[in-house]
């Protein structure tokens, strides 16, 4: 089976949670730099992120992202 074949979406829910995921995604992410800008700009510094602030972003996505994965486990 080809590898195209295998991400083929074939119904409208998976398309329509897909965009849905996608179009919320983008206004987290924009919310997110204006917020990054908006701190900076107070603190009166160019907009920087230290190594711990990414290593913390990068957890709390990651455990987001596990969480929504969860979801829909009936255990």
């Amino acid at each position: 089976m080809s590898r195209r074949r295998q991400l083929a979406i074939r119904n409208p829910e998976q398309v329509r949670t897909i965009v849905t995921g996608t179009v919320i995604g983008a206004v987290v992410g924009t919310i997110a730099g204006f917020l990054l800008t908006r701190r900076a700009a107070r603190q009166g510094r160019e907009l920087a992120l230290t190594p711990m602030e990414g290593v913390q972003i990068g957890a709390l996505v990651f455990g987001l992202l596990r969480a929504i994965s969860a979801l829909g486990d009936d255990k």
